[in-house]
C-alpha cells in the first residue's frame, strides 16, 4: 500500500513514516503544499495524510485538487485544529476522515486500514476470489488453503492486482507502486518481469489458477470472472 504524508512537522512526519513502514506500508513525505501538489499531479497513492496547515497553503486546498482530478486516494485529514468548522469543511470538501492532533500511531494506522477496505475490498477484512484467500491485516496469503510464501514485493504486486482487478495496469504504475519515489533506481522494467514470473509460479505450484493476463504495450491485468 502507498502512502503519502503531507506534513511540515519533521518529526510527526518521521515518526508517522517509521510507524507505517514499519506496518508494510511503502511511505512518501512533502513537508510544503507544492511538493504536495506535485506529487498527487504525478503519482497514485492508497491513502493521503494531510495536514491543514502547511507553510504555503491549506490542506484542504489539496483535498479539492484531489476530488477535482478525481483522484481513488483514500484521504484521512490530520491536524491540530479541532474546530468543528474545520472537520465540516474537510469532510464537505471529499475527504475520508479527520483525526486531531496529538494521535496515537496504533489509531492512525486503524484508521488507515478501515478505510483502505472500503474503498478497495468493500469494507470486507478478508479477500476471498474462488481458490485465492487474502487476509491484508496479518498479510496471509492462501492457495487453496495451503500457505503462500510470498516476498514483500510479490505481496505487494498480488494485492495491487487484486485491487485493480480487471484494469489493466501499466508497467509505470506498478513500478511506483511498488518502489515509489525510488522507482529511478530499478533497471526498467526487469524487476517487474522478475516478481510477475517468480509470483505466478508460486501461485500455479500450489494447484492456483494463473489470472495475470499481460496486455502486449500496455501493461498486465488480473482477470477475474
Amino acid at each position: 500500500m502507498k502512502v503519502l504524508i503531507v506534513e511540515d512537522n519533521k518529526e510527526l512526519a518521521q515518526s508517522m513514516d517509521a510507524y507505517l513502514q514499519s506496518e508494510g506500508y511503502l511511505c512518501e513525505i512533502a513537508s510544503d503544499f507544492i511538493s504536495a501538489e506535485e506529487k498527487i499531479g504525478l503519482y497514485a497513492y492508497d491513502c493521503i495524510l494531510i495536514d491543514i496547515s502547511l507553510p504555503d497553503g491549506s490542506g484542504l486546498d489539496l483535498v479539492e485538487i484531489l476530488k477535482k482530478s478525481k483522484s481513488r486516494s483514500g484521504i484521512i485529514i490530520i491536524s491540530a485544529k479541532g474546530s468543528v468548522d474545520d472537520r465540516v469543511a474537510g469532510l464537505e470538501l471529499g475527504s475520508d476522515d479527520y483525526l486531531p492532533k496529538p494521535f496515537h500511531l496504533s489509531e492512525l494506522s486503524a484508521r488507515m486500514k478501515a478505510l483502505i477496505r472500503r474503498k478497495n475490498f468493500e469494507g470486507n477484512t478478508e479477500i476471498k476470489i474462488e481458490d485465492l484467500f487474502i487476509d491484508p491485516t496479518s498479510q496471509v496469503v492462501k492457495i487453496n488453503n495451503k500457505d503462500l510464501v510470498l516476498t514483500r514485493k510479490e505481496y505487494d504486486l498480488l494485492l495491487y492486482f487484486v485491487m485493480n482487478k480487471n484494469r489493466v495496469v501499466t508497467k509505470n504504475s506498478i513500478a511506483e507502486h511498488l518502489w515509489g519515489d525510488d522507482m529511478d533506481q530499478a533497471d526498467e522494467f526487469d524487476f517487474i518481469y522478475t516478481h510477475i514470473k517468480n509470483l505466478r509460479k508460486k501461485i500455479t505450484e500450489k494447484g492456483g489458477k494463473d489470472r495475470l493476463e499481460t496486455v502486449y504495450g500496455m501493461g498486465y491485468k488480473f482477470s477475474v470472472q
